[in-house]
Formats: structure tokens, sequence, C-alpha cells
């Protein structure tokens, strides 16, 4: 702090004490008179200080009522609670994030398991968004990569958002065609043509021109524990006496090739012990063989990798980013597409290791 100026001293004394709450939204600050006698300055600095205050939207001045803490309560108005809000939650964040530092991770294992953690809520039924000229809504498959490649575009193009939101893959088409969705994210593998998604679409969306961009292929299988100790080579082996399976929920591409494939076998899902225990995500899959409370589940080598899980490989899958053709022509789908192709979301999906990205960014159109 020696190095600091006096005025940035001041403005990070007050602004620690509206994040610990000692100063409330409405309260109002000591006059320049009681300041520049606390710190021994003059009133310039201080007046410096509460301008630098009310440049992050934490107060507001007004003529005849002193400087107070923005949000004043009964305003109703929660745009200006934001800066405090956020800044309260950056800190809690900061904390968190010493307190895995301790514990031996590094920063980007940390916003991995934040990423993970997100995902999480986002397939717990949120309301969806409205339609917003500046938002993309995707409603569909869920795939590791996926929210940090929607971080990464926004980050790039601050004036687009876009809502996440895990449903699986019929779901997603679904949202689609009834417009409670922009973009959807579709693997559904049909058995009788042998193919990815395209049978799919043009039964739920007859006529209509679609836009596909492939993200990437992706390493479907078995997630077993570290060592495989149940060694298991294939689904057959699921219906071993003992042995527990998580599955994944109805109308997600990956149930749906799991159901093609017991039939092709003969297998009833009945003689699958755990068949009926369902997730929204692969993450979860993977997250419930750490825990050793499945001893398998059909999932993505990404997430097996993500926790340190054995992975047994079945299948490679196609995954899709589905758009009306009408919303791939415009902004700002046709900026998310655009940015997708580019070299920085290619790298960010090998890092996770589990993916083919030799078709990544080829774009395809059905009518």
């Amino acid at each position: 702090m020696e190095d600091t100026p006096l005025y940035q001293q001041i403005a990070a004394h007050i602004r620690q004490q509206i994040l610990d709450g000692a100063l409330r939204p409405g309260d109002r600050l000591p006059s320049l008179r009681q300041m520049t006698r606390q710190w021994n300055c003059n009133t310039g600095t201080v007046q410096r200080a509460y301008q630098e205050l009310a440049r992050q939207g934490l107060v507001t001045s007004r003529p005849g009522q002193g400087t107070r803490v923005a949000g004043s309560a009964g305003t109703g108005s929660r745009p200006a609670d934001t800066p405090i809000r956020r800044a309260r939650l950056v800190n809690q964040a900061e904390a968190f994030l010493l307190e895995a530092l301790a514990g031996g991770y590094n920063p980007e294992e940390v916003i991995d398991a934040l990423h993970q953690a997100a995902d999480r809520w986002r397939s717990i039924e949120p309301p969806e968004p409205a339609a917003e000229p500046d938002r993309l809504r995707f409603t569909g498959s869920h795939d590791p990569a996926l929210a940090r490649l929607t971080a990464g575009f926004t980050e790039a193009h601050p004036q687009i958002s876009i809502e996440l939101r895990f449903a699986g893959s019929l779901s997603g088409l679904m949202a689609l065609a009834e417009g409670r969705a922009d973009l959807a994210g579709c693997h559904l593998w049909d058995a009788e043509t042998d193919s990815y998604n395209e049978p799919f679409i043009r039964r739920i969306l007859p006529g209509r021109p679609v836009t596909l961009l492939t993200l990437a292929h992706r390493r479907l299988g078995l997630i077993v524990p570290p060592g495989n100790p149940r060694g298991l080579t294939g689904l057959a082996d699921l219906t071993r006496p003992g042995l527990t399976f998580i599955n994944r929920q109805p109308g997600s591409g990956t149930r749906v090739w799991l159901e093609a494939q017991l039939q092709r076998l003969g297998i009833s899902p009945a003689s699958i012990r755990g068949y009926g225990a369902e997730t929204a995500t692969h993450t979860e899959v993977a997250r419930a063989v750490a825990a050793g409370q499945a001893d398998a589940g059909l999932g993505l080598e990404a997430a097996a990798l993500a926790y340190g899980l054995d992975f047994i490989f079945l299948t490679r899958e196609r995954y899709d980013l589905v758009l009306l053709r009408e919303t791939a022509e415009r902004l700002p789908a046709s900026a998310f597409l655009e940015w997708l192709s580019g070299a920085e979301p290619r790298q960010w999906i090998r890092q996770l290791g589990g993916y083919d990205l030799s078709e990544s960014g080829t774009v395809y159109h059905i009518n």
C-alpha cells in the first residue's frame, strides 16, 4: 500500500467496508472535512477517492444529500446495486480461489471445477428466457466444452450474451421448433440410416431451412473407476450381479444411442441395476462414478479425464449446433458461428481431450 496513491487507499478502504456490510446501501459516507482529519490529507484527495468510487458505481453524490452508498433502500432500483453485488461476488470468488490454491489446486483446475458445477445447475429446468436481439438462447445436449466456449465468445463480444440450458438433444430440437430456443445442441444417432441428427431434424422441423455447425466428434464409452476394477469391456457387462450403473435422462442423445444398442444386443434395461438412476450431464455421470455411487456410466471421455477416471471407448459421435437458417444468417448467431470456426475455440476443445476436431466448423444445410 505504501506505493499506492492515497486517494486509492481511501477508496479501497471504503470499498472494503461496503463489501463487508459495514456500509450498506443508502448509508451516508463521512463528510469531506471528517475524512481529511481521519486521513490527514486535503479535501481534493478525498474528493478524488469519492469520484473513483462513483466511477465504479459504488456511491452516488447529490447536492444537499452528500455521498451515499449506491442502491439506497426504498428506491426499488436493482441496477444501482449491481456493482456492489458483483464486487461482493468477486470478493467471495477470490476467497474461494485462495482457499483452493492453498489446497494445492491451480487456477485452471478451479475454473474447470466451476464450469462443471455450473453445468449441473444449467440442467435444472430454469425458466426459458424470452428472445432478445443481443442474446442467444441455447437448449440441448450437454457438452463439457460449451461453458468454456460461450464464456470465451462473450468475452470477445461483450455486447452478446448466451444462455445455456442443458435438457437433452430431443428437448433442444423441440425448443427450436417451438421458438423457445435460438440454438440447439444435438447428437442423435439414427439406427435406420446409421447417421447423426439429420433424420431427427427432418422429422421435428419438416420443410424448415436449418443450418448445422459441427462442433466436434466426441468419444463416447463407459466411464469406470481408475484401474477398471470390475474388468468391464462393453455394454454386455452391465448386467453383472452387483454392478451399479448410472444413466442419462430420456431424450438425451446418449440415452437414445444406449437403448438402440441394448435392443441390438438383446439386453433388457430391467436387467441393469441402476438403469433408472438418471443424470442430466456427462459431468454428473463422472461425478457419480468418482464418488463410488456407481460402478459405471455411459459418458464422454472428456468427462472421465476431468475426474481422473478410466474410459472404455465404444463409439464416436457427431455433435452439431443446430439453428434455423434465418437465425444463423443474422446477428448474434452469425458472429458466434464465425467465432467458433477460429483457432482459439478448437484449442480449448482440444485441451479437454476425447474430441476429434477434423470436421469442427463444418457447416451443413437442410432444406
